[in-house]
């Protein structure tokens, strides 16, 4: 009998921990035999809604925000970047990488989830602001994201040059954060269990077959 996975990958582009978690996540579910299947949500969170179009550069805004001095920073970014490699994603951090507002990318992202391309974009949007270290505020930037991933960059241009779907990201951000999210990535499995942080794969591998072994929880429980 074929299981049912839903997940909800709660992430924001600007988050390298949520490309190691993904990265795991997908590790892990190539791993797992069949008689399931996944069905992938990913659901905005905006871990700088006040970020200025123009970003702010990343060990300045680690600096301001967390209190953590360059040295420091460094050093988290090389394990990213190690992390990362491990995964077969590549981070390119300079002393210019900057850090931006991600609002845009998250309203794409919702329109591509209608379209069926969400993991494709989502992978080109990472790849455009942690590998080629491009501007996730250039829509030009965010349109050659959208064609990567196999979508209509005409449609990509409409969107970003209107408000379309920023209600619908902003009500969706607005019931992680009610639900007691405050850091991503935050993945959440059958709307019942929830696994934060950018695991290794075999911590997703082991959660995963337990969660598929037991009885699927009462409908209540698993409602968001």
């Amino acid at each position: 009998m074929t299981r049912q996975l839903r997940i909800d990958f709660v992430s924001d582009i600007a988050c390298p921990w949520c490309v190691i978690g993904l990265a795991s996540l997908r590790q892990a579910l190539g791993r797992l035999e069949g008689g399931v299947e996944v069905d992938i949500h990913f659901q905005p969170f905006e871990l700088n809604p006040d970020m200025p179009p123009e970003g702010e550069n990343t060990t300045e805004h680690v600096r301001r925000k967390y209190g953590s001095d360059p040295e420091r920073s460094r050093a988290v970014r090389e394990a990213i970047r190690q992390a990362g490699a491990e995964l077969g994603f590549t981070f390119n951090y300079s002393p210019d990488s900057r850090i931006w507002n991600t609002l845009d990318a998250h309203r794409l992202l919702f329109w591509a989830g209608r379209e069926g391309r969400q993991m494709q974009l989502k992978e080109a949007l990472f790849r455009a602001n942690f590998t080629e270290q491009k501007s996730m505020s250039d829509p030009d930037v965010l349109v050659e994201a959208v064609v990567a991933a196999g979508l209509d960059a005409g449609m990509a241009r409409t969107i970003l040059g209107s408000d379309m779907f920023l209600a619908d990201v902003r009500a969706k951000q607005s019931v992680w954060r009610n639900l007691g999210i405050s850091a991503v990535p935050a993945i959440i499995f059958n709307r019942h269990w929830m696994i934060q942080g950018g695991q290794p794969s075999q911590v997703f591998e082991q959660a995963i077959t337990r969660i598929l072994a037991e009885p699927a929880p009462a409908p209540d429980a698993r409602a968001i």
